[in-house]
């Protein structure tokens, strides 16, 4: 059974959306952006299995060859931030393909400390991946000269130490992670979680010019919010009452 659907919102922007009954985070995929045998990107792959055993990894591989693009040919992992509904598969993604893995230095020192004692509280398997490079804030272009995907790397801590976010601002995609969902924003109560630091993130992502919100996970109010002037409420709402 397949748990995600796939949301193709530009050329090189596919959201897979998150549907089973248990915790697992929505994934994106930027296929055919990197040169080479491995051409497509991954942000945020989720977990192997989830709390109610619902297999998330076999689910995204399969709704990924439902729209032509398979887990071998993946050359780059990137995690918004190192919790286990977010990366935990990463390890899986680079066995079957090789795949390089990155996240921010910050978010990876978290993860050798506190993260990986996080990760075991709730009896997941911490993936043995060390990063090939850090994300750091700024510019990040993918694929050839002459026809390169380029993503503004955002520091958004709050939910974790070192959590990002990733901008197109050509398409006007926002990926938020944990950040900011639909009608609510992401949980500082975990360790290295800081509501100040979550509010400020908050506030400079709202500066954005942002027509498809694509959060990390769904809610109950929604899942992808489409729309600027969509977005601009949900960011009202969730300042206003978060």
């Amino acid at each position: 059974m397949i748990y995600h659907n796939s949301v193709k919102l530009a050329e090189y922007f596919y959201c897979y959306v998150w549907q089973g009954r248990g915790n697992n985070c929505n994934a994106i995929l930027w296929p055919s952006v990197l040169r080479g045998e491995r051409p497509h990107v991954l942000v945020d792959p989720g977990h192997v299995r989830n709390e109610l055993g619902e297999p998330c990894f076999d689910s995204l591989t399969q709704a990924m060859e439902r729209d032509g693009f398979k887990m071998e040919d993946i050359g780059l992992v990137i995690g918004t931030h190192s919790h286990p509904d977010h990366i935990e598969a990463t390890e899986l993604v680079v066995e079957k393909s090789g795949a390089l893995f990155t996240l921010s230095r910050e978010e990876d020192e978290f993860y050798r400390t506190m993260g990986k004692m996080f990760f075991q509280a709730f009896g997941g398997k911490p993936p043995q991946v060390n990063p090939f490079f850090y994300l750091k804030e700024g510019d990040l272009s993918l694929g050839a000269k002459n026809d390169k995907v380029a993503v503004k790397v955002l520091f958004t801590p709050g939910h974790s130490p070192g959590s990002i976010s990733l901008y197109l601002e050509e398409d006007k995609i926002l990926i938020s992670g944990d950040v900011v969902f639909a009608g609510s924003i992401g949980r500082t109560d975990f360790p290295g979680g800081s509501s100040s630091l979550l509010r400020k993130s908050i506030d400079e992502l709202s500066q954005l010019d942002v027509e498809y919100l694509v959060p990390g996970h769904s809610t109950e109010t929604g899942s992808i919010i489409a729309g600027k002037d969509k977005v601009r409420h949900n960011f009202y709402t969730v300042k206003m009452f978060f």
